[in-house]
Order: structure tokens, then sequence, then C-alpha cells
């Protein structure tokens, strides 16, 4: 089966500055702010929804195809990407603009200021999806440009094309009535259960409502797991313990790898969660969210050490 990724690629620059954000701004001046903070260095990672999902998925030996769209700063990221085994067929260059990118400044508080640039992320990635086997494909479609978000998925409806629907962050940028759309006949909606109470909130639907236009609705919660909904059935699986909880950005994104590979192996949702919940926890447990690395002799032995022995 052949899994196509529409979402983001992004670098993510951090800094750090080695004191309080609060010691250097002046409440009553608030209205004329002008600060400088001097940081520590700068680290650069590769990021992104559509760049995290696939990095993951080529570690459990999937060679996913991203459909997004990338800057003229793109060519560490696309090194990385190909030595990762991952398509880059399906991602646009634009040449006028930068590679959509984060950066984040952090103070001794965990304080964070994020400005984001979206960069080339503002053009749709015109990829040729009638190239698409409608009889091997797999969709998924997670933040990123905003029309991609709403024509993938009418495609593949039309197409007949199982594919998972994944607003997160980008869920504000849609009405109610786009959002409802975007997701009608989705085999998955993913969500956390923070986006989920903003989709009911923005489509005025009840989660059963919403649970009747999808096949599945699964929701992460976390270290207390997901929970797997499907018209009046629900299932509960469980976190995987993590050995140190040391960051967990990028652990979502692991998880929906860890699933999709599942439905590629042809296991049903509930058991392709349990391997979402493996592959997250390796993200939760270092920094970053391209920055772990496993084998799948080692997936293996993490998920039977949680789950028992795998089909």
């Amino acid at each position: 089966m052949q899994i196509y990724i529409s979402g983001s690629l992004a670098f993510d620059r951090i800094m750090n500055f080695h004191d309080k954000f609060s010691n250097h701004i002046l409440p009553d001046k608030l209205h004329i702010l002008n600060v400088c903070f001097l940081v520590d260095g700068l680290a650069e990672r590769f990021g992104g929804t559509g760049g995290n999902i696939a990095y993951n998925l080529s570690m459990l030996g999937e060679t996913p195809i991203l459909l997004s769209q990338v800057g003229k700063d793109f060519s560490s990221y696309d090194d990385w990407l190909h030595k990762h085994g991952i398509s880059v067929a399906g991602i646009r260059t634009i040449d006028q603009e930068f590679t959509a990118g984060a950066y984040i400044t952090t103070d001794q508080s965990d304080n964070q200021i994020t400005g984001f640039n979206p960069g080339a992320m503002k053009y749709p990635c015109q990829y040729d999806m009638t190239t698409m086997d409608s009889n091997e494909a797999l969709g998924l479609i997670s933040p990123g440009n905003l029309t991609d978000m709403m024509d993938h998925p009418k495609y593949y409806r039309d197409n007949n094309i199982p594919f998972i629907f994944d607003p997160g962050q980008q869920i504000p940028a849609f009405s109610g009535e786009q959002l409802a759309e975007a997701f009608d006949g989705a085999e998955i909606l993913i969500t956390n259960d923070y986006e989920l109470e903003m989709i009911l909130k923005a489509t005025g639907m009840s989660k059963d409502d919403v649970i009747d236009k999808v096949a599945y609705l699964i929701t992460t919660l976390g270290e207390k797991g997901s929970v797997i909904n499907c018209k009046g059935e629900e299932v509960t699986v469980e976190a995987v313990p993590a050995s140190e909880v040391v960051d967990p950005t990028g652990a979502g994104d692991a998880y929906r790898s860890g699933l999709l590979k599942g439905l590629a192996m042809g296991k049903t949702v509930a058991e392709a969660a349990k391997l979402g919940s493996v592959c997250a926890v390796y993200a939760v447990e270092h920094k970053g969210t391209q920055e772990h690395s496993f084998t799948m002799e080692e997936f293996t032995n993490r998920y039977e050490a949680a789950f028992g022995l795998m089909d």
C-alpha cells in the first residue's frame, strides 16, 4: 500500500534566553513594547507535521510520498529526506519563498515566544493526484496548506480512497462548515481532546454527530493513551510508559505514523493504534521531533513488552 501524507515541512529554529522574559518587559509600557533578547546560539531542527510523520514511517519500513511545499532554503532538509528514503516527488518548490519556519525563543521559566513564517506553505502543493492507484492508496491530511486540506479529502472521497483527517493547529483557520465538509467520509478523524472540543464548538455538532460522519474517531490523551470511537463502540488503547519524559513535542505525529503503518499492514484500527502508542513513546524520550531512532527489532520488542506478541 502506498501512503500519501499531506502536511507541512518546516524548520524549527530554537533559541535559549538565559534569563526571564518578565525581567525585561515593563508592564506599564506594553503599548510601546520594544525588546531585544540576547540568545545563546541557535539550533535548527527539521519539523513540520508532514515531515515528522514521514520520518517515523521511514523507520517503520514504509516509503511514504509527501505532498507539501518548500522554499529556496530546503536543500539540507531535502538531503535528510533522501537519506531516510522519503519520496520528494510530491513536494513543490516555491523559489521566491523560504520553507515554513518556526522561530522559538525559550526563557529560564520555559516561557516561549514564537514567530512562525508560513513561507512556501501559503501555496498549494498541486500534486497530480490522478497518478494514485485508488486500490493501493492510503491518505493522511495533516496540518499544512489550507487549500490542500480541503481539496485532498474531496479527491479521496470522490475516488473511494481511505483517508485520515488530522486538522490539528489549523482548526481555527476553517469555518465550521469547512471542517465538517473536510472530515466527512474519513476513515478516521484524529485529534487530541482539546482539538475535538474546538471542532465541536466550531461545527455546532455533538460527538455523536461527528462519529456519524466518519468510520472512526480517535482522540489522543497524552500519557492516558487514546480512545477509539466507532458508532456506539469505544475502545481505549494505553500509552506505552516512557523510560524518561524529555519532550512530548512530536509524539502525536509519531502516533499517527504507527497508526498508518498498522493500517497499511491490514490491522484493525485498534491494533494499529497500539503501534501508534509504541512509536509515540520514542518521540517523548527525545528532544525534537525527528531526533529519535529505532530499528524494527527494537520496535517489536517494545511493542511486545507493552501489548504482547505482535500478530
